[in-house]
C-alpha cells in the first residue's frame, strides 16, 4: 500500500473511532454528533478517491444504503450507479 493510501486509511479509522466515541458520550449534543458523522463521510470519500486514483477500483462504499432512505430510493440510486458503470465500461471497450 502506498503512503498516500495508508494515510487515507488511518484518517478513516481515526474518524470512525471518534464517531463512535462521540455517539456513545451521553454529553454530546446533536451538533457534535453531526460533525463527527460529517468527518466520517469526508474521510470515507477521501479514502475512496485515493483508492480509485491509485488502483482504478470502484468505491468500497458505493453499495452501502443509507438507513434513512426508503427501499425504492435505494433501488433507484443503485440502478443509476449501474447505468453509469455500464457507460464507463462501454466507453473503455470502445477505446
Amino acid at each position: 500500500m502506498a503512503k498516500k493510501t495508508k494515510t487515507a486509511l488511518k484518517e478513516l479509522i481515526k474518524a470512525l473511532e471518534k464517531h463512535v466515541e462521540t455517539l456513545e458520550d451521553p454529553k454530546s449534543n446533536r451538533g457534535k454528533r453531526d460533525r463527527a458523522t460529517a468527518r466520517v463521510h469526508a474521510a470515507a470519500f477521501h479514502y475512496a478517491s485515493v483508492i480509485h486514483s491509485r488502483t482504478g477500483a470502484a468505491s468500497p462504499f458505493v453499495d452501502l444504503p443509507d438507513p434513512a432512505l426508503d427501499q425504492s430510493t435505494v433501488n433507484s440510486l443503485k440502478a443509476e450507479k449501474d447505468a453509469l458503470q455500464a457507460r464507463r465500461e462501454a466507453k473503455k471497450a470502445a477505446s
